[in-house]
């Protein structure tokens, strides 16, 4: 039997599928999308697992973009932008099809 935590995890899987659908987001967009569809869970979580995806290749970094504005720490935000990496692997969960679906058609 292995020792230690096991590699996989229910929430970035969860992230991974919300990712196949949205083609790239930045991390305070993937926990709202997060939010709608699955219980609830932290900020901190999921910018953990963003993390954790991009040291085992879930996740890799599309872009990093410097947003303007009157924030309550400063006056400039940083987005960075995911996507899902080579060793992703979705299983196109129904739950967040039908999400995906459905905001579609109230375009």
């Amino acid at each position: 039997m292995k020792r230690g935590r096991p590699l996989g995890s229910p929430i970035r899987q969860n992230i991974i599928e919300i990712l196949y659908f949205m083609k790239s987001g930045y991390g305070y967009n993937i926990y709202k999308k997060y939010r709608e569809i699955f219980p609830k869970v932290t900020m901190r979580v999921i910018y953990y697992h963003l993390n954790k995806g991009l040291n085992t290749k879930e996740f890799s970094i599309e872009k990093v973009e410097k947003e303007k504005g009157d924030y309550s720490w400063g006056g400039e935000a940083e987005k960075i932008y995911y996507k899902l990496g080579p060793n992703a692997k979705p299983s196109i969960n129904p739950i967040v099809k039908e999400y995906f679906d459905k905001k579609k058609e109230k375009k």
